[in-house]
């Protein structure tokens, strides 16, 4: 075990309880003692690996992390999302519904990545962004400030979405491709 619930320390969110976690052991960078997040059950965190939840960042009902992933800041995961690998969800950023964000990914400000989602490879989604429905973002790809990525749409490799653009339908964004503004993109490849 290298965490324990704290029961008289928590938070409710929808009417559940949350646990704020303290550190068993030495892991990573986290030393014995240290506070984290919170977290409704023990399913919620792994106790393999060096994956944690800190500062004010909880993790509720079905939703997990393991691998070396964290979630800090006030990032929020919730629903069957999966946070693995060494990805971080962090700031702001909620992770919900059946996302998965992994590998060596990164979710963080406003970004919401919902769904049945996926966010990996070393793909960044920040600022305002949603990724929803069965989107994917990976490889070195970014997506961020207002920008959405939903339905089947792909973004891959180096690609940059941002500003207010929309990617869609079954579009696929790769290569060096940058698409922003108030861009509109959809249907089969870009």
């Amino acid at each position: 075990m290298k965490y324990k619930l704290i029961k008289n320390d928590f938070i409710e969110v929808s009417n559940t309880k949350l646990y704020r976690i303290k550190a068993l052991k030495d892991f990573g960078i986290v030393k014995k003692g240290d506070l984290g997040g919170y977290i409704q059950s023990e399913e919620n965190l792994s106790h393999d690996g060096d994956a944690w939840v800190s500062e004010n960042a909880w993790v509720s009902e079905n939703a997990c992390v393991y691998g070396n992933a964290w979630v800090y800041g006030n990032a929020h995961v919730s629903g069957n999302a999966h946070v693995s690998g060494d990805a971080c969800v962090y700031g702001n950023a909620h992770v919900y519904g059946n996302a998965r964000v992994s590998e060596n990914a990164r979710v963080y400000g406003n970004a919401h990545v919902s769904g049945d989602a996926c966010v990996y490879g070393n793909a960044w989604v920040y600022g305002n962004a949603h990724v929803s429905g069965n989107a994917w973002v990976y490889g070195n790809a970014h997506v961020s400030g207002n920008a959405h990525v939903s339905e089947n749409a792909h973004v891959s490799e180096n690609a940059r979405v941002f500003g207010n653009a929309h990617v869609y339908g079954n579009a696929h964004v790769s290569g060096n491709a940058w698409v922003y503004g108030n861009a509109h993109v959809s249907g089969d490849y870009l």
